[in-house]
């Protein structure tokens, strides 16, 4: 499956979920947000996986088999895509994935403690993968 078709059917849940939340008082956000995020996922279905910005995702760690997990930055960017504004578009959408997968993997390579963990070797221990969903 194309890493652009993975990236997509990660959003559309989200999407479905604030369609499920939309409600008279929240004034269109859960609507906006959703519909926002339908236009990503339309937008990536039709993007071609050499995109730089799918490129570095790439490069992040953020593809497993058949699976697209933006870490928790990622999650949460796209759980807030258009909720309060509507700034950006779909490849804005796409960097600012790329931009905190890179920050993560910038994180995660950074020795946990700073000096005194480098110097005594103390370190984070072995990384567990993450349980799988569905």
């Amino acid at each position: 499956m194309p890493k652009t078709w993975m990236i997509a059917e990660y959003l559309r849940p989200v999407a479905q979920w604030r369609i499920d939340r939309a409600e008279p008082r929240d004034e269109g956000r859960n609507a906006r947000a959703a519909i926002g995020l339908l236009d990503a996922a339309a937008y990536l279905a039709a993007l071609d996986d050499g995109d730089p910005a799918v490129a570095r995702l790439s490069a992040a760690g953020c593809f497993t088999v058949e699976r697209f997990d933006p870490g928790p930055e990622g999650a949460a960017i796209v759980r807030d895509w258009h909720y309060e504004s509507v700034t950006g578009g779909p490849a804005d959408l796409l960097a600012a994935l790329a931009d905190a997968a890179e920050r993560a993997r910038a994180s995660d390579a950074a020795p946990a403690g700073g000096r005194l963990a480098a110097r005594s070797g103390a370190g984070r221990g072995p990384s567990l993968p993450r349980p799988r969903v569905g």
